[in-house]
């Protein structure tokens, strides 16, 4: 069904003046649903976007299955490797990081951690 339809069925089945409601109370649910998932979804992903390109050496990371370890190089191919023990590396994806558990790593050493806009 496109949206046209959707608003066609909405139209019909309004008896009398009671249309215009309809109309209104659609537009208002839209409305909600973007405000309340959609534009927070995409401000979590311009975050974790922004945080993957900062990354750098010497940055303590954890990654999603929840593997601790000092980012040792930043490769081009959007792989970088992870030291997780001295001499110990993994090369792992950009993607494989976690934004929230990485922050949280950082307020328990009591590290400020840089803003993200």
């Amino acid at each position: 069904m496109n949206v046209a339809t959707i608003f066609l069925m909405v139209g019909e089945s309004g008896q009398g003046g009671g249309g215009g409601f309809q109309f209104v109370f659609l537009g208002l649910m839209i409305l909600v649903f973007w405000l309340f998932m959609i534009r927070p979804q995409a401000k979590k992903q311009k975050q974790q976007k922004l945080f993957i390109q900062n990354m750098q050496k010497g940055d303590k990371v954890v990654t999603i299955s929840g593997i601790h370890g000092t980012i040792n190089k930043v490769n081009d191919d959007n792989t970088f490797l992870l030291e997780v023990n001295p001499g110990s590396y993994i090369k792992m994806e950009k993607s494989a990081i976690s934004l929230e558990m990485t922050e949280a790593l950082k307020k328990a050493m009591g590290a400020t951690p840089a803003p993200i806009k």
